[in-house]
């Protein structure tokens, strides 16, 4: 449904005017969603894993996809198709090894992920020291201090955080959809009776 300008009409969610919507089902739902995370919080090594062999076979199938569409074009003059070529190879190559190799997969992943919250933190620490006339430019500070902190963390505790810490954040995702999912499904039921 569209409202101006091509959004969408949330003004459809209220349950006064749609009352297709299903509160059980969010509650459901969530309730499944918390219980998933709950699970990936008893084994975060096992959960860990399992999304670095469900990764694996994501990027397999798209270089398989990327290989096809390169030879599929095998006929149009252009420079450019050994490169999609090369980047479909490196897809399976790389949906390969993080599934005979999840344990070095996760790490990886998880060095890289360290590496992307220090830069951030020394990024946001060099934008709040540059705008210190702003108000509130503290906030910046303290946000990149605990990125950066974050970060160190993450890489001073490897290899042991590449085996549980990705677990651990599909885990807190899982429980906290849940959560907002059993919230809006309660929320539906009141204004419903309301």
């Amino acid at each position: 449904m569209s409202g101006t300008g091509g959004f969408p009409n949330f003004n459809s969610l209220d349950p006064r005017r749609n009352p297709g919507l299903k509160p059980s089902w969010f509650i459901g739902v969530g309730a499944f969603f918390v219980a998933l995370g709950v699970l990936a919080f008893l084994d975060t090594v096992l959960t860990t894993l399992a999304s670095m062999v469900v990764i694996g076979v994501l990027l397999l199938m798209a270089g398989v996809a990327q290989l096809a569409q390169s030879f599929a074009h095998r006929g149009v003059p252009t420079s450019t198709q050994w490169l999609s070529a090369l980047i479909g190879v490196l897809y399976i190559l790389g949906g390969l090894l993080l599934i005979n190799e999840p344990v070095t997969g996760s790490i990886f992943l998880t060095a890289f992920l360290a590496g992307c919250l220090i830069f951030t933190g020394v990024a946001r620490f060099v934008w709040a020291a540059g705008h210190r006339t702003i108000g509130n430019w503290w906030g910046f500070l303290l946000s990149g201090v605990v990125a950066l902190l974050t970060g160190i963390l993450v890489y001073a505790t490897l290899p042991w955080s590449g085996l549980w810490l990705i677990g651990t954040f599909i885990a807190i995702e899982l429980i906290i959809g849940g959560v907002s999912a059993i919230m809006f499904g309660v929320s539906l039921n009141k204004a419903e009776r309301g």
